[in-house]
């Protein structure tokens, strides 16, 4: 039908169609883009998500409205993903869930082993599932998710839930042992002695989330999330056992119990327990004497403390290894699709010697720096966790070495970012700024400097413009006085070369039940340079008026239209308005990602001349906001607790002395974590607070007896070391509880290891100090304190 559209009708009956002039046949839209998977052609599409949607329930949809479009698809045509963010977001709730049940297993032996009674172990068992469910319920009614965050808030919270009921459980059972009461005599003395001690404990633990909750930004997201979850869990751990758990001492335990002697295992641990509390106490006789040299040790750590956190490296949140790689292409500008495409057969080739890999997906003509023939990206696909040994991070190091031996292209290949939607790639994202206003190539030298000064530094790899280079352009030049002279119009003019050069939308057609676009355009061989003005022709008015025959009429437009080959930007942009040009990159192994950012800082600042600035975005951005506020959070955190235990117990002596433990706890999470070289990230952050909440409880344990045992008329020496004496079984017992819920995090491997590496590792060794070294100087705390408001120690 188009072929037959008559484009001129003489009187004498010849006509002149369509098809004589034009080759009509069906094409694609565009022939600079193109998509293959492991060297085979796709039709590819991407799906992204809406503001608040889930992404799980979005994949789940898309695959079930996939399936049901499969039986329509011609024969020999499937569909599959290769690209799939959401595989790495189950696996990783598998993990941390897996984590969650192996937490419980090692908490319940703790509870065995220092508990010696099945009975007595099986109530804070029970505790678990029921404040577990009932945390759920809370997240259900704030609009929470089961996520990564929430179940890591979730692992911490098995070993915090059954603190309380640990405290419990141990009071009923110690007063069962030495006063030989029933059980339910029993559980109401120990819930006398203990309530306020499980009151103030869920106070603090709850206290020291709210300014976490209350942060804004991506950051504050994160905590937010992790906090009211802790929240949560902790208001139902605390009317659990002020409810549930004294119920079940005074109608499972049996007294019974106390008069049996136990098994041989027991006996060599109660001997061995014996000894170190023997131990223990005689040491606090001795500290309490002399306080003053063991506050000066206090203040040594105290400084220790100030100076770690001041040199522990930043960063946001650590890189993962998501089960994919992401490979940037980027040839000589004025390269064609062609060459693009046999690159990445170069690159499949060598993907396929590597161990590893599962499948590439090569997109030609689009990347994230830009879209051109000369550019491109590919997503790598990993083997499952559990099918490789390599790491993502181990494997782009070795598809970096592999992929420099290709000459025709610029290959990077890059993690992908942790958080989607906060930039394309994993490292920083920094745009160098002209702020003098140099000029555009003035800062391309700039950023050339910038680029030579990166690559010879230890602490940064991969760092590369994110854009397109500059491409050589035809120019073209209408003399509008020539063309006004000649009679021919400049609309003509342009609309001739549009016409020819570029394909023009005329309009639609319904075609076998769908809907075609018509095109326009000269052939391929009459639109190749420059020299093919001379075949475009447009109307002179002049011409026509002077009574010319009507073929002279016609002129080529490369009478008034000039053309020259330039090399300019395919774009000029600008950020936070000042010119500027887009750097990426990534910390070397080993570093982090706030390390690298600094360095970036300190090569603009030293390397290039005056007048160049920088600024970050995306991730980088997030990551210097969440720094700037992390000194804040902390104090704050502290100041909320100080808060609510002064108002609890109407006096600042107590808090004062509770909270001096804090920097032990803080000084043991900067200790393990630099041990292991991980950073300050957010979940370090996460896990520092967490640290504040449980240092303070151990503090509270002893405390709130020692305020108990005065009252009751002994002096301040006495009521130290019995509190001590009483409160040492169940402080190691919540403490090893905690640590060992905590141990498969910090020992993790598979999708999400990193992130709960973070958090696990920063938290056991707060503990770990704030148990070991924070009971030795508590005591010393509470006396220093007491004597300094006039009280004396015997």
């Amino acid at each position: 039908q188009f072929e037959n559209i008559i484009l001129r009708a003489d009187r004498d009956g010849t006509t002149v169609r369509l098809k004589d002039v034009a080759r009509v046949e069906f094409g694609a839209q565009s022939y600079g883009f193109d998509t293959k998977y492991n060297g085979k052609p796709t039709g590819a599409f991407a799906i992204q998500l809406l503001p608040g949607a889930n992404a799980l329930n979005v994949a789940e949809a898309v695959r079930a409205k996939m399936d049901e479009l499969a039986p329509s698809f011609p024969p020999g045509v499937e569909w599959f993903s290769p690209y799939d963010s959401t595989t790495f977001v189950k696996i990783s709730i598998e993990e941390v869930i897996k984590s969650l049940a192996e937490a419980m297993v090692l908490v319940f032996l703790v509870m065995l082993l220092f508990l010696q009674n099945f009975r007595a172990t099986l109530i804070p068992t029970l505790v678990i599932p029921v404040a577990l469910l009932g945390t759920f319920l809370g997240m259900s009614l704030i609009g929470f998710t089961i996520n990564q965050l929430t179940l890591f808030a979730m692992v911490l919270a098995i070993g915090i839930v059954v603190d309380d009921a640990i405290v419990v459980i141990e009071n009923v059972e110690r007063i069962m042992s030495e006063e030989r009461l029933p059980p339910r005599e029993a559980t109401r003395k120990a819930m006398d002695q203990i309530t306020g001690a499980v009151i103030a404990i869920t106070v603090v633990l709850a206290a020291v989330f709210i300014p976490s909750a209350l942060q804004g930004g991506a950051a504050g997201e994160i905590y937010k999330q992790f906090a009211l979850t802790i929240a949560i869990a902790m208001a139902f751990s605390a009317f659990l056992a002020l409810g549930f758990t004294p119920a079940l001492c005074a109608t499972m335990l049996k007294s019974e119990h106390h008069d049996k002697q136990p098994n041989r295992f027991f006996r060599f641990f109660n001997k061995y327990y014996d000894k170190v509390q023997h131990t223990y106490v005689g040491h606090i006789t001795g500290a309490v004497k002399h306080a003053p040299r063991w506050m000066i040790l206090f203040a040594v750590l105290a400084i220790l403390t100030g100076f770690l956190f001041a040199r522990i490296p930043g960063s946001f949140l650590p890189e993962e290894d998501q089960g994919y790689a992401l490979a940037i292409v980027q040839l000589p500008p004025g390269a064609t699709i062609e060459r693009t495409d046999k690159v990445f057969q170069q690159i499949h080739a060598k993907l396929q010697e590597m161990p590893g890999f599962e499948g590439l997906m090569a997109v030609s003509g689009f990347s994230f720096v830009g879209a051109g023939e000369n550019v491109g990206m590919g997503f790598i696909r990993l083997k499952p966790w559990e099918e490789r040994e390599l790491t993502a991070p181990e494997f782009i190091g070795q598809a970096n070495g592999a992929f420099s031996t290709i000459k025709e292209a610029q290959i990077f290949v890059v993690n992908l970012p942790t958080v989607q939607g906060l930039g394309q790639f994993g490292g920083f994202d920094m745009w160098l700024q002209d702020r003098a206003g140099a000029g555009h190539e003035a800062l391309n030298g700039a950023r050339n400097q910038l680029l030579g000064a990166a690559a010879q530094n230890p602490v940064l790899t991969g760092v590369r413009p994110n854009g397109l280079e500059n491409a050589p352009q035809l120019q073209l030049h209408v003399d509008r006085v020539q063309a006004q002279a000649m009679g021919m119009s400049v609309n003509d003019i342009y609309s001739a070369i549009q016409l020819m050069l570029a394909p023009v939308y005329v309009n639609d057609f319904f075609y076998e039940g769908r809907i075609k676009r018509v095109s326009i355009q000269a052939d391929a061989p009459y639109r190749m340079g420059a020299e093919s003005l001379g075949r475009f022709y447009t109307p002179s008015t002049l011409a026509a008026a002077s009574g010319a025959a009507a073929t002279s009429t016609m002129i080529p437009v490369s009478n008034v239209v000039s053309s020259e080959w330039v090399t300019n930007p395919p774009s000029l942009t600008r950020y936070n308005g000042y010119a500027a040009v887009n750097i990426v990159g990534s910390q070397a192994p080993g570093r982090s990602s706030g390390e690298a950012m600094s360095t970036m800082e300190d090569l603009v600042t030293n390397e290039l001349p005056a007048g160049y600035g920088y600024d970050w975005a995306g991730m980088s951005y997030q990551e210097i906001l969440a720094g700037n506020s992390a000194t804040l959070l902390l104090v704050l955190s502290i100041v909320v607790v100080f808060l609510c235990l002064a108002a609890l117990y109407e006096s600042w002596s107590i808090p004062l002395a509770v909270l001096l433990v804090v920097p032990i706890g803080i000084l043991g999470a900067l200790s393990f974590s630099m041990l292991r070289g991980l950073p300050n990230d957010l979940y370090f952050k996460i896990g520092m607070t967490t640290v504040i909440g449980l240092a303070a409880k151990n503090a509270i344990l002893i405390i709130e007896f020692a305020v108990e045992q005065r009252r009751e008329g002994k002096t301040l020496r006495e009521a130290v070391i019995e509190a001590c004496r009483l409160r040492f079984r169940p402080i190691l017992m919540t403490s090893f509880a905690f640590i060992m819920g905590v141990v498969p995090m910090a020992i993790s491997t598979g999708a999400g290891a990193n992130s709960r590496h973070a958090i696990g590792t920063g938290v056991i060794g707060g503990m770990v100090f704030a148990t070991f070294i924070g009971l030795l100087l508590i005591p010393v705390f509470f006396v220093v304190v007491r004597r300094m408001l006039g009280d004396k120690l015997d």
